[in-house]
């Protein structure tokens, strides 16, 4: 997911998301991981991943009940999201780490009939800096749209979430090799010759938090520094 959040709200915001939301997602049977990252330009961009067990988890009663269940801290700060997308996506390639210091995000779109070549030329770009120094992993999605009707949580945001058609995920612990690999490899003309549609998004986010379910043990309520064990979170990682 990707939004922006103001910086009037992004104290209070990531106070939220880190001691509540976190804590809250990962007690869903089937999240394994969460992570969440800022601009690395220092922009209001936010963009947040879930790994999941299985693409099944999306549509699945326990996740559903949160969704439709959302804290007042999060009905107070969910309005605030701005420019929302989302992509609820299946895994086409992955290799590598998921987390590192810096994270590219691209979204993105084959042409018409160009969706086996521009995968396979991905995947060729995600093989050749897999090992390259610099870089950590790389990572290519598919949006698939669960078959669930709207939640409380999109009404309280309101407009329509945007879709990420395919993403691209590329991490790495050196920011100039990324940048360079963002402004060639990835360039939008480099992309269109590989097949994908014009109007591609990208940018370059920082690791602000992580957490997996045997990480967050404890829940925050909004306006205390207390918090309660949360019984209902997974006991091992998977």
């Amino acid at each position: 997911m990707w939004w922006n959040m103001a910086p009037e709200h992004r104290a209070d915001f990531e106070d939220w998301h880190t001691h509540e939301h976190f804590p809250e997602r990962l007690g869903v049977p089937g999240f394994r991981r969460a992570s969440r990252w800022t601009r690395a330009d220092g922009g209001e961009g936010v963009f947040v991943l879930y790994e999941l067990e299985s693409h099944a988890t999306l549509s699945s009663p326990a996740y559903l009940a949160r969704l439709n269940a959302p804290t007042p801290w999060s009905t107070r700060l969910m309005p605030h999201h701005r420019n929302m997308v989302r992509g609820q996506t299946r895994v086409l390639q992955s290799l590598g780490a998921v987390i590192a210091r810096r994270a590219l995000t691209l979204r993105l779109s084959p042409a018409p009939g160009k969706a086996q070549a521009l995968q396979a030329a991905l995947q060729s770009l995600m093989a050749g800096i897999a090992a390259t120094p610099g870089f950590a992993g790389a990572h290519l999605l598919q949006h698939e749209t669960p078959r669930i009707p709207q939640t409380t949580e999109q009404r309280i945001r309101g407009a329509a979430d945007q879709v990420a058609d395919w993403v691209l995920v590329v991490c790495a612990y050196d920011t100039q090799a990324l940048e360079a690999f963002a402004a060639n490899e990835l360039s939008a003309s480099a992309l269109e010759a590989l097949g994908a549609t014009t109007g591609s998004v990208q940018a370059i986010y920082e690791l602000a938090c992580s957490a997996t379910p045997d990480d967050v043990p404890c829940t925050k309520q909004e306006g205390t520094g207390l918090g309660g064990r949360d019984e209902g979170h997974p006991g091992d990682r998977s």
